[in-house]
């Protein structure tokens, strides 16, 4: 769409200012307690349903701050709806309104020309760009980790696939003109509030290296499948980073910064770390010893490569002999799908599945096989994916103490009766 549509579909010329309200319950959370002795057999959290603003009703990790995981059967599409899209904030101060007569983007630090810019200024200055991109939380589906890890106990439901809309971020910095010396472009939203216990990260950050050759795809987005984004998913504005997981996805942006040192934030030097590793995976028993361990940021790297079945969901008993069509999606960081392939006897042996629409390098990419099962009993069915690099998913759990990057193969139980 053109800049017009955009100032049309977001009231410019004819309204001053948009807001949007979200109002909360209060209610206190509750919590589903599981076991830690062995990793979680659902696909995803096995917590009660929320009903926000905005939003069909999800799986609620937590309100305070607002953790709510979308169901499976959203997955059957290549674009996942708005108001079913997933949602995770560090902090519980999330804003109940937004002016967008009042509202600014900031750039500031080391920028020769420190400016600052209107929602409407980026809907006249700049051309409309979009991208189709995975957001996924660096712990999607951390309650697959044994043994259990502290954090949200996702399941596989913390991601979702959008076309995302909105302006280069490089045709911004550039009007701010980035000065030589810059090491680190700086990210923060208007999400505050209480930090993590004996943490001063009162406020949401994030930095990519200077250098880093991702900036140049990423987008400040002021749509999400060709509407305003939804107030939790970081109306007015949100930073896409496609490839990288979501915590770098700065929800509500508001400044930009450039630094001329290293970010030593908590969100930077602390939190969201990962073991310089192969697959990023230590030993437990290794953790256990206080073994000193060299990390790097999760933003260092990219998504790994993933698949999931999505149909079927091993619910509803299937019939000897009858065709079934499987169904599922799969996506990398490094690159677009190339191949997936299914097996129904637990990954001993394999048939290759077909791929649908290429939507795009960091989209989903569904795929579908049909599978008729020979006799009654249990099959373990699963799936593998291969991205245009030559990544492929492991056999073998992974491990580390965040329950970061997870993409395991995974295997989906059901039940074939016989045929009457």
């Amino acid at each position: 769409m053109t800049r017009r549509d955009w100032l049309k579909i977001f009231g410019f010329s004819t309204l001053s200012s948009l807001a949007f309200q979200k109002s909360f319950a209060g209610e206190e959370t509750r919590k589903i307690h599981l076991s830690t002795s062995n990793p979680s057999p659902y696909w995803t959290s096995q917590n009660p349903f929320a009903y926000e603003p905005q939003k069909l009703p999800l799986i609620r990790l937590n309100d305070r701050p607002i953790v709510l995981e979308t169901p499976r059967e959203f997955f059957q599409f290549p674009f996942t709806p708005n108001a079913a899209f997933y949602v995770r904030y560090h902090l519980d101060g999330i804003p109940n309104s937004i002016d967008l007569s009042k509202w600014r983007l900031y750039l500031e630090g080391n920028f020769a020309n420190p400016i600052s810019f209107s929602f409407a200024d980026l809907l006249t200055q700049f051309d409309p760009v979009s991208v189709v991109a995975v957001n996924q939380c660096s712990g999607n589906s951390r309650s697959r980790f044994f043994p259990r890890v502290p954090g949200a106990q996702w399941g596989n439901g913390a991601m979702g696939n959008a076309k995302w809309t909105g302006v280069r971020l490089m045709d911004v910095l550039q009007k701010a003109k980035i000065k030589p010396n810059t090491v680190q472009i700086q990210f923060q939203g208007f999400d505050y509030g209480r930090s993590p216990e004996g943490t001063p990260a009162h406020a949401f950050i994030k930095s990519l290296d200077r250098n880093d050759p991702i900036l140049e795809e990423t987008i400040l987005a002021y749509a999400m499948n060709g509407e305003p984004l939804p107030l939790l998913n970081g109306f007015p504005l949100r930073l896409v980073v496609p490839g990288k997981f979501a915590t770098y996805w700065i929800k509500h942006l508001t400044w930009i910064r450039a630094l001329d040192t290293p970010d030593t934030n908590f969100w930077m030097k602390t939190a969201y770390r990962i073991p310089k590793t192969n697959r990023n995976s230590i030993a437990f028993e290794e953790y256990q010893k206080n073994t000193p361990i060299e990390t790097i940021p999760i933003g260092d790297i990219q998504m790994p490569v993933r698949s999931f079945i999505i149909q079927p969901t091993g619910d509803v008993k299937l019939v000897e002999k009858m065709e079934v069509q499987v169904k599922g999606i799969a996506f990398s960081g490094y690159g677009g799908i190339v191949k997936v392939e299914f097996s129904a006897d637990g990954g001993s042996h394999w048939q290759e599945a077909t791929l649908e629409r290429d939507l795009g390098k960091y989209s989903f990419r569904l795929w579908h096989l049909n599978w008729t099962p020979s006799k009654p009993g249990e099959y373990l069915l699963a799936s593998r994916a291969w991205d245009v690099k030559g990544n492929t998913q492991p056999t073998t759990p992974i491990w580390n103490p965040g329950g970061y990057c997870w993409n395991t193969i995974e295997i989906q139980k059901v039940w074939v009766g016989k045929y009457a």
